[in-house]
């Protein structure tokens, strides 16, 4: 089976009230971490890229690696841009086989966002490539992507039947409290998801496929081991699972989760090292590493996004 587009997988998730996941992957080891939960569960797969894994791991490894996956477990897997700075680089991932890229114009003026996505879709379309488009800006850290609360700013829900007319984009990511990194919140704010807002997108836009980012849980686990072998994640809070499997069951048909695949194996490495000090081989710590990436999948799969199965 060939990388397929995200056409297919979020018509049947919008109609059978589920998400799928989208993971980051940066690496061999996260790649089948993730995979291998997946295949397990039979469940459909978005692995997506950042520009700062292209820049770490180099393009031809990761579709390398990501083609390896569609292989070794026969699974309908879309390869991903993730926050597409501009059409260059979207045109770059088209052209080296990307299935779906994002462009991410939300931090220019409505109208140039308009332009530049319209752009890349007609590009994308032209080569077979479905193309994701955001409106509204979420605050946090994540490689490139950098928003200050203050800068940050909810989809406007009058804005988005205009948006997806004019440019012609396959999804959309909307902005209603989600935030990057693991950092998203202050000691003592209690996370809420604008489901206000959601709904009235998911009215202007009946059937359409709706994107969340920066939708890591911070999974409490990793936090504690990370902190017990030497880290230092003070009030690491992220948004409730339940919340996400809301917006799951809603308009979303598309999560993002990259923070909690770093925070799993970080937390996997560092127990290793501290109660194995003297090994050195790479295998020795990666194994777990992996390991740890496939269990926290595997939670997401079933509890958050209700994708097992829908292969």
């Amino acid at each position: 089976m060939p990388l397929v587009t995200t056409k297919e997988m979020f018509k049947k998730a919008y109609e059978g009230g589920y998400a799928v996941g989208a993971f980051n992957v940066n690496n061999m080891e996260i790649v089948q971490g993730i995979t291998e939960a997946a295949k397990e569960l039979n469940a459909p797969l978005i692995l997506q890229v950042s520009a700062g894994a292209r820049k770490y791991a180099n393009h031809t490894y990761l579709t390398k690696l990501v083609e390896a996956a569609v292989i070794e477990t026969g699974l309908p897997i879309a390869l991903h841009l993730d926050h597409g700075a501009d059409f260059e680089i979207c045109k770059s991932c088209i052209d080296g086989g990307f299935t779906s890229v994002m462009i991410d114009g939300s931090h220019h003026a409505y109208e140039d966002n308009v332009a530049l996505t319209k752009k890349v879709v007609e590009y994308a379309h032209a080569h077979g490539v479905v193309v994701e488009g955001e409106l509204g800006q979420l605050a946090g850290i994540e490689d490139d992507v950098n928003v200050s609360a203050e800068d940050a700013s909810y989809t406007q829900p009058e804005q988005v039947e205009d948006f997806v007319t004019r440019t012609g984009v396959d999804s959309l990511a909307i902005a209603i409290g989600t935030s990057h990194g693991a950092y998203k919140f202050k000691p003592g704010q209690k996370p809420q998801l604008r489901f206000d807002i959601l709904e009235e997108v998911s009215k202007r836009l009946p059937g359409f496929p709706i994107v969340l980012h920066g939708a890591s849980s911070v999974i409490p686990e990793f936090v504690e081991k990370i902190n017990k072998y030497g880290g230092q994640m003070p009030d690491a809070i992220g948004i409730p699972e339940e919340m996400l499997r809301q917006a799951a069951s809603m308009a979303v048909c598309k999560i993002n989760i990259d923070s909690d695949l770093r925070l799993a194996m970080t937390a996997a490495i560092r127990e290793h090292f501290a109660l194995n000090p003297s090994h050195f081989d790479p295998r020795q710590y990666l194994a777990p590493a992996r390991e740890a990436i496939k269990g926290m999948v595997t939670h997401k799969i079933t509890k958050v996004l209700g994708c097992d199965g829908k292969a």
